[in-house]
């Protein structure tokens, strides 16, 4: 994968010793290509860096942006967990509805061989199997092929693109992290979370989604206080005056509830949004306190890789993170559960948990999906681009 200038493999290193390595092999220029990271932090970094002597660099959007010969819709956010999946998923449902083939390219999780994830292509649940995927992965790709969407992954972007580019009209970029898109976006849509207000100007490279969004969507907003809406409102006008703002909730439902009141509840939540995603709570936290669950910490009773996950962020405590990249950790997570006296789960994950681990006590499933509140809303929005994109593409 590393091309015709490397005979060997570029070695992947741990990043505690890039100073060492700074020094040892007498490196000119950092590029820091990773994402979700305070100002601050990437800051700290740079000075580091610049410390030692060696330049720091963040690429720009010439260089990391490739350009679709169809219609691109990217889908990004602010931090991780402001709900660009639900938001995806509804803008792709749109697109079919008007008659439209959508090709939706997720952001690559690369774990395993990369050699053999060149170019992934998922259309059923069958695909899923042969390409091993680990429950993250499953998270995002399982809801958009239950509702008919081909979804592509991988590392190869440009191959990617023009494998995806035969069979459909439009390139759907659903951004993971809070990246900036792969693609050239005709339009581009960023999610902001009212639940974490400022983090939409603090976060790496989060405000540049802002910046550049032609679509600002202020999610969350049945669950967030007014002031913290207003806060995330004044800022996007502030930063980006060009953007039109969505207002949106996310309308969570349980399947179950009755399982709830006044028992002793154990929460699992999305596990990048509780993670680096840095939120405290989630849908299944809101569903808890709805039908008057007492929640119970599972903390105390984690074991394995989970038990080091508590230690890495101590703000879960009262929660249990779905992790699953690994055969180990979805083992040490049913042990967890199993583990956690309780006497419901509330699973508020993407997927059903189950279909991966055996869990013995009842489980309340909780969904959540994006609604738009006012005037201006999806609908709108797409079908003057979609008008657009017919004259100008003759699709």
């Amino acid at each position: 994968m590393a091309g015709k200038l490397y005979k060997k493999d570029i070695p992947i290193y741990l990043e505690d010793r890039l100073p060492e390595l700074i020094k040892k092999l007498k490196i000119d220029l950092v590029v820091l290509a990773y994402s979700d990271l305070p100002d601050l932090h990437v800051m700290h970094k740079a000075s580091l860096i610049n410390s030692i002597g060696a330049d720091f660099m963040m690429m720009g959007l010439k260089k990391t942006m490739i350009k679709s010969k169809k219609p691109v819709i990217a889908v990004t956010a602010v931090r991780t967990g402001c709900g660009k999946s639900p938001a995806t998923r509804r803008i792709a449902t749109i697109l079919k509805e008007r008659g439209l083939r959508v090709a939706v390219i997720r952001h690559p999780m690369p774990y395993g061989d990369l050699k053999e994830q060149e170019v992934q292509r998922f259309e059923t649940i069958e695909d899923l199997k042969k390409q091993k995927c680990t429950v993250e992965e499953l998270e995002d790709y399982l809801p958009h092929i239950n509702m008919g969407n081909i979804v592509y992954a991988g590392v190869d972007y440009q191959k990617i693109l023009k494998m995806a580019e035969k069979e459909a009209d439009i390139i759907l970029w659903d951004g993971g992290n809070n990246d900036t898109p792969f693609y050239k976006p005709d339009l581009w849509i960023v999610l902001t979370d009212p639940l974490r207000p400022w983090h939409e100007i603090t976060y790496y490279p989060g405000e540049t989604n802002l910046r550049m969004a032609d679509i600002a969507i202020i999610n969350k907003e049945k669950s967030a206080k007014p002031h913290a809406i207003e806060i995330v409102r004044h800022n996007i006008k502030k930063y980006n005056p060009k953007a039109v703002i969505i207002d949106a909730e996310s309308v969570v439902k349980a399947k179950r509830p009755e399982l709830i009141k006044n028992k002793k509840v154990l929460v699992i939540e999305d596990g990048p949004t509780l993670t680096h995603g840095g939120m405290k709570f989630g849908a299944g936290t809101i569903v808890a306190k709805k039908y008057a669950g007492k929640i119970v910490s599972p903390e105390r009773y984690a074991v394995g890789t989970m038990k080091e996950t508590f230690k890495k962020y101590p703000h879960l405590s009262n929660l249990l993170p779905a992790m699953g990249y690994s055969k180990d950790q979805l083992k040490d997570l049913k042990e967890s559960i199993e583990k956690t006296p309780c006497d419901t789960v509330i699973c508020a994950t993407p997927i059903d948990l189950r279909k991966f681990i055996k869990i013995s006590k009842p489980v309340v499933t909780v969904t959540y999906e994006i609604k738009e509140r006012g005037k201006i809303n999806l609908d709108s929005i797409l079908a003057m681009f979609i008008s657009g994109v017919i004259k100008k593409h003759k699709l």
